[in-house]
């Protein structure tokens, strides 16, 4: 290899992590406006938050259920992702929690619709289910040791039953104006503080 060749891989890998890149805004852009107006919202509100033309979220994402299982994709990563570092930038492990779970909580009513999208697609619903739970339980899991070792909350709450707690508030906050998830969420989220 000539040092001509080496140069010529450089843009390559370069043009690589721009197009991650890329993808990491529309699906950023697309997860946003999925939490403001459902999965059903249209396409071109999507190019316009991304700043991008319709063509290319098709080229990126040729149909509804391709986007939508990338955004769900997507976001598992980012919740994974932030619990660790909330909680080195946080003021406490408590504190790393409540706004680990404020990003489940949006996470949770981009999900939703994802039920809808796959009905005919059980296998694959239920091999992002398993993605779910194998990413994020260990990270709640860790959030919730963190905060019961420096004497925060109580010791004994399981993630998977918090996580289920918290998805449960979470049904139906799409389709009722009346009702905000988020504040029950966070009262059961007050509800794990330590009693003197």
């Amino acid at each position: 290899m000539s040092d001509g060749d080496e140069g010529a891989g450089r843009p390559a890998r370069s043009k690589r992590r721009d197009a991650r890149r890329n993808e990491g805004t529309l699906l950023d852009a697309a997860a946003a406006v999925f939490v403001r107006s459902g999965v059903e919202a249209p396409v071109r509100d999507i190019a316009a938050e991304a700043g991008v033309g319709l063509g290319t979220i098709y080229r990126h994402f040729p149909t509804r259920a391709d986007l939508i299982i990338a955004v769900y994709r997507h976001q598992v990563e980012a919740c994974a992702e932030a619990g660790p570092a909330l909680l080195a930038d946080s003021t406490s492990p408590y504190a790393a929690l409540g706004l680990w779970i404020d990003r489940f909580v949006d996470f949770l009513v981009t999900k939703h619709g994802l039920a809808a999208v796959l009905q005919s697609d059980s296998a694959g619903f239920e091999a992002l289910h398993s993605y779910f739970l194998d990413r994020l339980v260990p990270v709640c899991g860790e959030l919730l040791a963190a905060a019961a070792g420096a004497g925060e909350i109580r010791s004994d709450v399981q993630p998977l039953e918090f996580m289920r707690g918290v998805g449960n508030l979470c049904i139906g906050a799409d389709s009722d104006a009346r009702y905000d998830a988020r504040r029950l969420v966070g009262l059961l989220v007050a509800g794990l503080r330590q009693m003197p």
